[in-house]
């Protein structure tokens, strides 16, 4: 008797057990979801549709779930970490299509940055350009929104340039990433549907794949622009060092805004001088102290010895389009596709003297500080992903 109703009550127990966690998954699911749909209305989920595209098929695909980013990252495990920085992490993971791709988790977010996230999510679903880094969606459904990127497995121009020791990348190299850059950068400003300004040009937001090919990154300051060219006012934004002083100036940013920072990259792909930390002895920034010597003829004091060693005769005429994309003024610096044009033709592939193609830059060289042309003409010249969370906007 006694054993019946111990049974008895043992099996009521288990069922009412039982019974109390199904009930509790059952109410813990619907939970899930509106924490979700929370978070997806919130990231502004709705705009991102309407931005990204008017067929809601590619909308739909540009948003990826955050099951789907678990089960890439083994439930974003340690062992997946490319890096960590001040913003967030960076994982890398495996998609169900067998697309390898870097998976940006930052660690906080204010209305700002979600603002910058929707604007590059948006700009970078219509970008279409081999040395773009290739975006493959977001996903909304965490407090903090992820971005997806491909995977580029060589990390930074920054990183190649700055290394310990004499030598760095190999001149050809260099040009060949600039020219790449120009190239990009002048598909934005010009053929593009609507003129597309980076903004954040600078050498850490310059990813390289395995054989060295420049990817653009990091579109989350980028603009579209009136296609009249007025440009627009906005918010002073961009990398100390790097800055078009006109548009911190007037508060108007311009296509021409990309071309100066884009000058000072080659300043720094010339010099291997680093420009948000450079200070000269005079207290000058990068830029215009290699104006200055490029305008007394002693570029040769502030030139990488390895550029001078390996760059020949190209060396003073990339230094004379710097000098050029580096103007004060606005309508005295090239546009972006002058700016590739010139490049391309100092590519050991071209062999074309400058200035003969249709859209390149006729190069007058100064004189030097003795009258004589002759001293400046013998020069023989994933991870976002986590290095530009180091250096501040």
């Amino acid at each position: 008797m006694y054993i019946v109703i111990g049974i008895s009550i043992g099996a009521l127990v288990i069922l009412l057990v039982l019974a109390a966690f199904f009930i509790s998954n059952k109410l813990k699911r619907p939970s899930a979801q509106m924490r979700k749909r929370k978070f997806f209305d919130k990231n502004r989920g709705q705009l991102l549709r309407q931005l990204v595209s008017q067929r809601a098929d590619i909308a739909e695909k540009m948003i990826i779930s955050l099951k789907e980013l678990e089960k890439a990252t083994c439930n974003f495990d340690k062992s997946r970490e490319l890096g960590v920085g001040g913003h967030g992490t960076v994982y890398k993971g495996i998609l169900s299509d067998q697309h390898v791709v870097a998976i940006k988790k930052p660690k906080k977010v204010v209305q700002k940055e979600i603002v910058e996230f929707i604007n590059e999510v948006a700009i970078l679903s219509q970008i279409n350009h081999r040395n773009v880094v290739k975006l493959y969606g977001c996903c909304l459904e965490t407090e903090v929104p992820l971005l997806v990127y491909e995977f580029i497995s060589n990390g930074t121009l920054y990183d190649h340039l700055h290394v310990e020791g004499s030598i760095s990348l190999p001149w050809d190299d260099r040009l060949r990433i600039a020219n790449e850059t120009a190239g990009c950068l002048s598909y934005l400003h010009s053929t593009t549907s609507v003129p597309i300004i980076h903004r954040d040009v600078k050498s850490v937001n310059i990813l390289l794949d395995e054989s060295l090919a420049s990817k653009v990154a990091d579109f989350g300051a980028s603009r579209y622009v009136p296609m009249d060219g007025s440009g627009v006012t906005t918010v002073v934004q961009g990398t100390r060092g790097y800055m078009d002083p006109m548009c911190i100036y007037t508060g108007r940013l311009r296509e021409k805004s990309d071309v100066y920072s884009f000058g000072v990259m080659l300043v720094e792909l010339l010099t291997r001088k680093k420009p948000f930390s450079y200070l000269s002895i005079k207290g000058e920034g990068l830029a215009v102290d290699f104006s200055t010597m490029f305008a007394e003829g002693n570029l040769r004091q502030i030139l990488d010895p390895q550029v001078i060693e390996e760059g020949g005769e190209k060396v003073e005429k990339v230094s004379t389009l710097a000098v050029k994309c580096i103007k004060s003024r606005a309508e005295d610096c090239p546009t972006m596709k002058q700016v590739e044009s010139t490049l391309a033709s100092l590519r050991p592939d071209t062999q074309q003297v400058l200035g003969t193609r249709g859209n390149g830059i006729q190069v007058n060289y100064p004189p030097a500080a003795n009258g004589s042309n002759e001293s400046t003409r013998r020069y023989s010249m994933e991870e976002e992903l986590m290095l530009s969370s180091k250096y501040p906007r």
